[in-house]
């Protein structure tokens, strides 16, 4: 799971061709900039979506793990490989990508289900407080990085959220610059904006199964006492 994480993060560091200019560059979005951002976002949906059948297949028949992760990095691989004029191969490896994504973290996923099972409704509704809680909380954790490997462990896993949040809004305004400029490739936009969203679902993710552990660790020495 580590090595899959780092690959994400790997490709999300490596990938910024960004500069300051595009980033204060907030001019009036043209028409077909407009269009290629529904057709980014769109494929980014139909990604997600693969990535959460992914995950329910490992669920089912326990199928994520070393091969799958080995799939997702060889279809990503092979789409930035592939030319951009072969529009659905390059689709269908983003597809599949985002399938094995999802097996890859399907254990993840399975632990949190297993360690608080009533509570896996709020699992998406809690990712998304969890994003913005951790803007405040992250300067609350950096006052204790001195205070053990504990501390430093949470101050790295909220500043790290933070930063690929980050990366989320700098991404998408890396992409209407790179469109102004003719760059049209909307499948390897959506690859740029799942692979931030993949390494922010994780710490979300982690955070949570590290919160319930906390809150069930409580309740042991409350029982005990």
């Amino acid at each position: 799971m580590d090595s899959f994480t780092s690959f994400f993060q790997s490709q999300s560091s490596s990938r910024h061709g960004w500069s300051y200019d595009s980033l204060k560059n907030f001019r009036q979005i043209s028409p077909v900039v407009q269009t290629h951002l529904k057709h980014v976002y769109f494929t980014l949906c139909c990604a997600v979506f693969a990535s959460a059948v992914g995950a329910y297949l490992h669920l089912l028949w326990n199928i994520g793990g070393f091969l799958t992760t080995v799939g997702c990095m060889g279809s990503i691989i092979w789409l930035l490989s592939t030319p951009s004029h072969e529009e659905q191969k390059r689709v269908a490896l983003l597809m599949a990508a985002a399938l094995f994504e999802g097996a890859s973290i399907g254990p993840l996923i399975d632990l949190a289900i297993q360690i608080d099972p009533r509570r896996r409704e709020y699992l998406y509704l809690g990712g998304l407080l969890s994003s913005g809680l951790s803007i405040l909380m992250w300067l609350h954790f950096a006052s204790s990085i001195f205070g053990g490997s504990t501390a430093i462990f949470q101050f790295e896993l909220y500043f790290g959220l933070l930063v690929f949040v980050g990366y989320m809004v700098v991404d998408t305004q890396d992409i209407i610059e790179k469109a102004h400029l003719g760059d049209l490739d909307y499948v390897k936009h959506a690859l740029t904006l799942f692979t931030d969203f993949v390494a922010v679902f994780v710490r979300i993710l982690i955070i949570m199964l590290k919160n319930s552990s906390e809150r069930n660790e409580e309740k042991k020495k409350k029982r005990r006492s």
